[in-house]
């Protein structure tokens, strides 16, 4: 998956508004405007359309953290150069707190069944003898799952 579209689904799955996005790139270290943030949820054929690099996605997650979970004392969350799929699911599982079994019912949900233990091989360290890379599919769907939570949850409201 490209950056710009997990931006663009985090986005809608959130129920962020331009101001709030912004905030919470703010809340990553470092601000943005407007015009960045509308650059960047635009499709690949409008032509002020612009890149997300791994750094700025890696900002905006970091925010996401800091906003759902709170800033830790003292540090400012530093963001990443190089992303991969295995780094955007664990900032989002810091992020919303989920627990492994929770994972595993988006994946479901998603159209992705996995075990937990499989998932666990998502979660370590890439030089780990059972470090497993998070192809594209799994984000995807993982994504799907929470999208689909989160309109569950919207419409008992």
């Amino acid at each position: 998956m490209d950056n710009n579209d997990i931006l663009r689904r985090l986005r809608y799955i959130l129920n962020l508004s331009d101001d709030a996005m912004m905030d919470i790139y703010a809340k990553g270290g470092e601000p943005v405007s407007r015009a960045e943030v509308s650059d960047w949820l635009k499709k690949e054929e409008d032509e002020a359309f612009d890149v997300v690099i791994d750094e700025n996605l890696a900002t905006f997650l970091n925010g996401v953290i800091v906003n759902y979970r709170g800033k830790q004392e003292g540090r400012t969350p530093v963001a990443e150069v190089v992303l991969d799929n295995n780094i955007i699911l664990r900032k989002l599982k810091i992020a919303f707190n989920f627990k492994a079994e929770e994972i595993v019912y988006l994946l479901r949900l998603g159209g992705q069944n996995v075990s937990t233990t499989e998932l666990s091989a998502f979660f370590r360290n890439p030089k780990h003898a059972k470090y497993k890379p998070l192809n594209d599919q799994y984000l995807r769907n993982f994504l799907t799952g929470f999208q689909k939570q989160r309109d569950a949850q919207r419409a008992k409201l």
